[in-house]
């Protein structure tokens, strides 16, 4: 058989590769949503963690690590799907040299793809999820949460971000902070937004506030009803929060209730902590609302953070030219320092890197002092507090459960 001429160059990428699988490489995939409202959020975590790895020289100890950034959102849809999000998910799984996964950045999407990794044993650290029932039952989660996500019995997820019992509270801390008594609770029907409005109803009730009205936002064929605007109104609720995301419909709503509630106050969760709906020139809500609306976001402001994350954001900022990074870029750095000292001192297999990561106590971080709990959770409790001006969030302070 005649041999081309690109044959040495393929017969080199193969010595490549062998000598690679020889030293025992390993690989560690992201998966989240590069389009849509999301997209800066999601490139300053897969640019966080290819930072984390560049400095540590591409390897974790003795072996090397490859990154593979995957996307999970479509041009169409605008935000994440669940075909995108599962095909992600059996690509990792099927991979044997996979060692880790950084994702997803939605809950409902983090639903789809964990009991996928977790039948193949993949670690899966979260740089954003917040909904409860991930890693918990009891409020805020659904009937057979989170058990039907772990088909091998064993937990094999973690989340850098606190959850969504923590930026309930800090939701609650923030609406009696400014005075509000009469609260309105508004969410997308999602696992992310209907959880998160369960929490703060809960947590806002103990505060002595009185929840005048709750429903979900979206009817048939998942449309903004016409008549939300108008129910709040009926309820003379003094405040509202939206617990939902931004794709589904968060910009109008908020037009129609400022329209109704010339005098309210609005309050959001982290799903809309982003451009999509700040800014009126990415589409996001006019200038005049939006210096109405308060934000919760598991984010602080890089001055906010310890000394050794402020520094890992200058070099950020050095390495993408981007003067004023965004925040969820250290969790996308420490998602994959993580990953890289679980194989540094235990090596490449998969359940002793799952141990490993059960077993982190005061681990001093880019984003301060934590430990991860027996269910997966990180023990930081505080939420950065944004308001929103000329399109942008703008620091407001730390906000922290009671």
């Amino acid at each position: 058989m005649r041999i081309g001429r690109g044959a040495p160059v393929v017969a080199a990428a193969l010595a490549v590769l062998a000598a690679q699988t020889a030293q025992g490489q390993v690989t560690v995939y992201s998966s989240l949503p590069l389009q849509g409202a999301a997209r800066p959020q999601s490139l300053a975590v897969v640019q966080g963690a290819r930072l984390a790895l560049e400095e540590a020289g591409g390897r974790a100890g003795a072996h090397p690590v490859r990154y593979i950034s995957l996307d999970d959102s479509t041009a169409f849809a605008g935000t994440w799907t669940p075909e995108a999000a599962s095909r992600n998910a059996r690509r990792a799984a099927s991979d044997r040299s996979t060692i880790g996964y950084i994702g997803e950045f939605n809950s409902g999407a983090t639903a789809i793809t964990l009991p996928i990794l977790n039948s193949a044993g993949v670690p899966q650290i979260s740089p954003s999820n917040a909904a409860v029932g991930l890693t918990r039952s009891g409020p805020g989660a659904d009937r057979g949460e989170p058990r039907k996500y772990y088909p091998t019995g064993r937990r094999t997820y973690f989340r850098v971000i606190p959850n969504d019992r923590v930026q309930g509270g800090a939701l609650a801390a923030a609406m009696r902070g400014r005075g509000c008594r009469r609260v309105a609770i508004l969410h997308d029907g999602e696992l992310y937004g209907a959880g998160l409005g369960v929490l703060v109803r809960r947590t806002a009730r103990r505060l002595g506030m009185r929840v005048v009205h709750t429903s979900r936002t979206l009817g048939a064929r998942r449309r903004l009803r016409r008549d939300i605007a108008q129910r709040v109104k009926r309820s003379r609720a003094q405040c509202v929060v939206y617990t939902g995301i931004t794709a589904n419909g968060a910009v109008r709503l908020f037009r129609r209730l400022a329209r109704a509630l010339p005098r309210a106050q609005f309050f959001g969760g982290d799903g809309i902590a982003e451009f999509g709906f700040s800014d009126p020139r990415e589409g996001g809500v006019p200038r005049r609302v939006g210096r109405r609306v308060l934000l919760t976001v598991a984010t602080v402001a890089p001055r906010a953070l310890p000394a050794a994350g402020q520094a890992m954001l200058q070099r950020y900022s050095a390495r993408y030219g981007e003067p004023s990074p965004d925040p969820y870029a250290a969790q996308g750095y420490e998602a994959m320092r993580l990953f890289l000292d679980a194989v540094a001192a235990v090596g490449p297999e998969r359940r002793a890197v799952v141990r490993w990561l059960r077993a982190v106590r005061d681990r001093q971080s880019v984003l301060g002092t934590y430990s991860f709990d027996r269910f997966g959770d990180t023990t930081l409790r505080d939420y950065g507090l944004y308001a929103i001006r000329g399109g942008f969030l703008r620091w407001a302070g730390v906000v922290r459960a009671p």
